[in-house]
């Protein structure tokens, strides 16, 4: 087993994701994951709890809330938000085939959809929880960071599903853009 070779835990990425795009999530195992990385089960969970933290795992929650907490002052709830999404835009334009495989999976399974509405809802949460430590009002900062995942959601699906997406920074503002529109047009 290659156990001492760098990268393990993008090895147990990788293999995670070909297997469960070739087998189905359900029917792969952690001994199979390993396996096909080089790599032992105990070497698995030293990245990972279980089969779906390799789906989840990210340090996208903490990303957004430091981001949130770095804008300067001045800048309006949306206008932090925003910088906020924007900011992880070359994270994923680096991992663009991680993601679509990953929303591939995630997509042909409910238990796992279901998870990844609950990431997003905790997304949502760390984003108030920053708006509110800059002084924003609880409901202010409730509805700007719904308001956040949301674009971002609609940005995310339209990204992944383009044959030629452009940057997913771009595709951000545009839905920032179509919000602030859909807005004005009440």
């Amino acid at each position: 087993m290659g156990r001492w070779e760098p990268n393990a835990r993008g090895r147990l990425e990788q293999s995670a994701l070909e297997l469960y795009l070739e087998r189905g999530f359900e029917q792969t195992t952690v001994a199979e994951i390993a396996k096909r990385a080089g790599l032992t089960e105990r070497t698995f969970f030293r990245h990972f709890t279980d089969k779906r933290e390799v789906l989840f795992s990210s340090p996208l929650r903490e990303h957004l809330a430091a981001t949130i907490a770095a804008t300067p002052a001045d800048t309006t709830p949306i206008g932090t938000v925003a910088a906020a999404l924007e900011s992880v835009g070359d994270l994923f334009e680096e991992r663009r085939e991680f993601a679509r495989q990953r929303y591939a999976v995630i997509s042909a399974n409910p238990g796992l959809q279901e998870r990844e509405l609950n990431k997003f809802a905790s997304l949502a949460s760390a984003m108030a929880d920053a708006l509110r430590e800059r002084g924003v009002a609880d409901h202010t900062a409730s509805l700007t960071a719904e308001a956040g995942m949301a674009v971002f959601k609609v940005a995310f699906e339209r990204w992944i599903n383009a044959p030629d997406p452009g940057s997913f920074t771009q595709g951000i503002r545009e839905s920032l853009d179509e919000l602030e529109a859909i807005v004005r047009a009440k």
